[in-house]
């Protein structure tokens, strides 16, 4: 099931923005029920292979692609495009980027911004040409072995 942000006033149910529609149900989210936020605070487990004061990238449990990482902002931020320094955020994604390249083997790297599967700025970074993966849900093992190949040495 997928969730999508509905523009303020027209939510069957009548709420504001701040609120995500999934199927016909409505759900609040504020920064306290955000995933990633968790993840940042180290409250949810995560397959983390970089991270410094202002990001933080790690594996996608459903990964498309081998190496399949999502990019984050520590700061809550909603949107990919309100985060307040762009450039910062964009040469992150980038060094992410050459790195996978590198650990992978493959030529190129894909970007995808879909910002609205969950409310916090990210950007979701495969590479290689083909999905290797389907969008499965990977076991615990399958993803110590990927960290174990994409984690950077020095973070």
């Amino acid at each position: 099931m997928s969730s999508s942000r509905v523009p303020e006033g027209q939510h069957d149910c009548g709420r504001q923005s701040e609120f995500v529609c999934v199927a016909s149900f409505c759900y609040y989210l504020s920064m306290t029920d955000c995933i990633f936020c968790k993840i940042v605070a180290g409250e949810i487990p995560s397959y983390k292979i970089y991270e410094d004061k202002d990001f933080l990238a790690f594996l996608d449990i459903f990964p498309k692609t081998e190496g399949h990482t999502l990019v984050i902002p520590k700061k809550h931020v909603q949107y990919v495009w309100d985060y307040d320094n762009l450039g910062k955020y964009f040469e992150t994604v980038g060094k992410i980027a050459r790195h996978l390249r590198e650990k992978s083997k493959e030529e190129i790297v894909k970007l995808v911004v879909w910002g609205w599967e969950v409310p916090h700025a990210h950007i979701h970074l495969m590479p290689g040409k083909t999905d290797k993966f389907d969008g499965r849900k990977l076991n615990p093992g399958e993803l110590q072995d990927l960290l174990k190949k994409y984690r950077f040495n020095s973070f």
